[in-house]
């Protein structure tokens, strides 16, 4: 893919940032599904890490300064957050080839959005912490996980439907072409 086309739709991702978490609050599922992380974890595996970590930091500060959500104090750790899930979406796709699509897409998936919520937890147990105010274990498993669930399982059904979706309509290029005997080794 062309560093032009990878650039758009980095820019669309990034515009969707913006623009689908204030969908998703008038449907009062915004904090629950975690719509601002489809778009950064979509650029990451369609793009490569350079675009996904870009996405995840130009993301939630277009969005801020769009709608003025996230907050500020929510950027903190928002930010680290999508920064490594792009990152890591876009460095395991690149290393991953089990010669399966949605095999790769999982294992690029699963990780970045772990190590993400780490990140999410360490940069906002710093900020709080920094501020007099305390932080622990349980806080974190409470906010990035227990409370995340409903939009950890929409982000795993909904991102690789996506992207095979984008490839299909040739938007971005198949991962594992059509083999002489028309089965695509991605099914």
């Amino acid at each position: 893919m062309s560093s032009v086309k990878k650039l758009t739709l980095c820019a669309v991702c990034i515009a969707l940032c913006a623009v689908l978490p204030p969908v998703f609050h008038m449907l009062a599922l915004g904090s629950i599904l975690s719509p601002m992380h489809i778009p950064v974890l979509l650029c990451g595996l369609a793009c490569g890490w350079p675009y996904g970590a870009f996405c995840g930091l130009a993301g939630p500060l277009a969005a801020h300064l769009i709608n003025g959500a996230p907050a500020a104090a929510m950027l903190v750790s928002m930010i680290p957050e999508l920064v490594v899930y792009g990152l890591t979406c876009g460095l395991l796709m690149k290393l991953i080839h089990t010669g399966k699509l949605y095999a790769d897409l999982y294992c690029a998936l699963v990780p970045a959005m772990l190590l993400g919520r780490i990140a999410g937890g360490v940069a906002q147990a710093i900020f709080l912490t920094a501020n007099g105010q305390s932080y622990s274990l349980a806080l974190w498993a409470g906010a990035y996980l227990v409370k995340a669930v409903p939009g950890i399982i929409l982000h795993l059904a909904l991102i690789p439907t996506l992207v095979v979706v984008l490839m299909k309509a040739k938007l971005i290029p198949a991962r594992y072409p059509k083999s002489p005997a028309g089965e695509s080794a991605a099914a």
